[in-house]
């Protein structure tokens, strides 16, 4: 069995001190090289979970260790900048630059030490199907498909070991999710561990493991 990249210890999370637990002593663990799906009816807890894991709340009690180290000793910035990526249902690219500005800016607030910055986001976003002449097109001129796809080489651009995902296909057609499923899959093929949250059933099909939260009735 491969070692856990990512391991929740009795995780729990209340929205105010004392309040209802929304994740109630949870223990989950993610390995490297796979996709997992979390999954769960509407308040089941999968966005706030998500939160969690990519360092943007903190848990009221437990762990979420990262290689064995408690994220809450690892620097917050340095956490969600160089060690996790985070692909957004909303893409959060930002419309005044390009597809490839796009990648290089997030190359840039990593700090990675890059040769050369806009060959290598071009690389990533051909890696992630994005046809060449899209690669210097503006973000709004993108369709929301190609949006995803600039998003996850943005995600890629400091090559992070573990890939969040919230709802990556919940906007796309069937064809572009199965596209965007199938870039996950090579990322969970070359070593990444890959965490969606999906309502999508097809989406769970093609993970290697369905975590189901269920809303806590406290």
């Amino acid at each position: 069995m491969s070692e856990a990249v990512l391991e929740l210890q009795n995780l729990c999370y209340s929205y105010s001190k004392g309040g209802k637990m929304i994740i109630n002593n949870l223990n989950l663990n993610f390995e490297k090289g796979k996709i997992y799906s979390i999954v769960g009816k509407s308040g089941a807890g999968k966005t706030t979970l998500l939160s969690l894991l990519s360092g943007l709340a903190k848990p009221t009690s437990g762990k979420i260790l990262f290689c064995g180290k408690d994220i809450s000793k690892i620097n917050k910035y340095n956490y969600r900048s160089k060690l996790v990526g985070v692909i957004f249902q909303s893409f959060n690219l930002l419309p005044y630059l390009n597809a490839t500005e796009n990648v290089m800016l997030s190359m840039d607030i990593s700090g990675k030490k890059i040769k050369n910055k806009k060959q290598e986001a071009i690389e990533l976003l051909k890696k992630v199907n994005l046809e060449e002449q899209d690669i210097d097109r503006g973000i709004l001129k993108l369709s929301g498909g190609q949006q995803q796809r600039v998003a996850i080489a943005r995600a890629l651009s400091y090559d992070p070991e573990i890939i969040f995902a919230d709802e990556p296909t919940g906007n796309l057609d069937t064809e572009t999710q199965n596209d965007i499923m199938t870039i996950l899959r090579t990322l969970a093929d070359e070593g990444k561990c890959v965490i969606i949250v999906t309502h999508s059933p097809d989406v769970s099909k093609l993970s290697d493991v369905v975590y189901e939260l269920k809303p806590n009735k406290q």
